[in-house]
């Protein structure tokens, strides 16, 4: 008889800052594949981004802190900061030997998965993890489709939950404009950038 593991998701990302699209997706996730929980991790440096005035990762990991502190499903992670960790794979192997026994799936907008075939070793992703992609608004849903079936059905579950179009650099060009966040981020995010002015005018 096949041994059903407990699942674990993992969503990463730069968390700068983290928003209500990161926490739709996590919660999505968890409900529709059964998750024990949802591992937020921050980025050391995402390598697909350009961040030259990215935010220090501490910060950006209390943000992430404070995100997630009112939802007993999420936890954040510093693993990758701590490590100093740069490849998805390489995160995805340090999640496993801290919860070992569980089985790993990876939570990701469908504009990564349609970019994955760009990431440092994808089919190393794999073997760490199964995928689940949520829709992004503008996303062609034939091209989603087409890049999940690329990968393999057993391994990508495209969830069928409410688009989010809300995004990080969105929220702090925002900041920068003087416009409000609210509902954007939560209350905590809002008062902690509003409290270390961070992402202000130029």
């Amino acid at each position: 008889m096949h041994e059903v593991r407990p699942r674990v998701g993992v969503i990463g990302g730069s968390f700068d800052p983290p928003h209500v699209g990161h926490l739709v997706i996590a919660s999505e996730a968890h409900a529709r594949l059964g998750l024990e929980r949802v591992l937020f991790v921050p980025a050391a440096a995402p390598p697909h981004k350009d961040l030259v005035q990215r935010t220090a990762a501490s910060v950006r990991l209390e943000m992430t802190a404070l995100a997630v502190v009112d939802d007993l499903r999420f936890v954040e992670s510093g693993l990758e900061i701590e490590r100093g960790l740069v490849y998805t794979r390489d995160m995805l192997t340090a999640v496993a030997e801290r919860f070992p026994g569980r089985e790993l799936v990876f939570i990701m907008g469908s504009d990564s998965l349609v970019q994955f075939d760009t990431w440092h070793d994808p089919e190393g992703v794999l073997a760490r993890c199964t995928l689940a992609v949520a829709p992004r608004p503008g996303d062609d849903p034939e091209v989603v489709a087409a890049a999940a079936a690329r990968w393999g059905a057993a391994r990508v579950t495209v969830l069928d939950g409410p688009p989010v179009g809300v995004s990080s650099s969105q929220v702090r060009a925002r900041v920068a404009a003087g416009l409000p966040i609210r509902y954007l981020v939560p209350e905590a995010v809002e008062e902690f950038i509003a409290r270390r002015g961070l992402y202000g005018r130029m």
